[in-house]
């Protein structure tokens, strides 16, 4: 059993947290980690676990406009090719199990990219073996709250220890 890690990250608060995840991952599992423009299609995966995470944007997912916004913001992003949501948008059904989560800013605001990757997932068969979560930044820009890179390891050990007890029929 092995798992993948895709994020999509702007300001690097996402890859840094999708790292700390990848590192509790690592403690029961195989795990490969990758920025989803650099990210073989999804239905060419070799994993048994699939875990997404990306930053909360107007209420959800980066589209085209908010990702521009960013980049203006910031004159650079680290995700500047292919949307997480574009990359999940294989209209092909899957059989994977997933997890999601999202950097959002701290006090939180509506809205939950994580719950709509776990949507956009489950919708095509994928079957979600945790709730979605949120690790939180300071701000826009980050840098990330205090204590929640722990938190995304334990997280990380957490969903592959669960996987790995109980491994989806495939």
């Amino acid at each position: 059993m092995s798992a993948y890690i895709v994020y999509e990250s702007m300001f690097g608060n996402t890859a840094g947290v999708a790292e700390a995840v990848a590192n509790g991952v690592a403690t029961c599992l195989p795990v490969e980690l990758v920025e989803v423009g650099d990210a073989p299609m999804i239905l060419d995966l070799q994993a048994e676990l699939l875990i997404v995470g990306a930053p909360t944007h107007v209420f959800g997912l980066s589209r085209p406009r908010t990702r521009d916004d960013a980049v203006e913001r910031a004159g650079r992003v680290i995700s500047d090719g292919r949307l997480m949501r574009d990359w999940i948008d294989s209209r092909s059904a899957l059989s994977l199990s997933v997890a999601t989560f999202d950097t959002h800013v701290n006090p939180p605001i509506p809205g939950s990219a994580a719950r709509t990757m776990a949507k956009l997932l489950t919708r095509r068969g994928c079957t979600l073996v945790a709730d979605p979560v949120s690790f939180h930044v300071s701000g826009t820009d980050g840098p990330v709250s205090p204590g929640e890179l722990g938190r995304a390891i334990e997280w990380g050990a957490s969903i592959a220890r669960r996987v790995g007890l109980h491994p989806s029929p495939a």
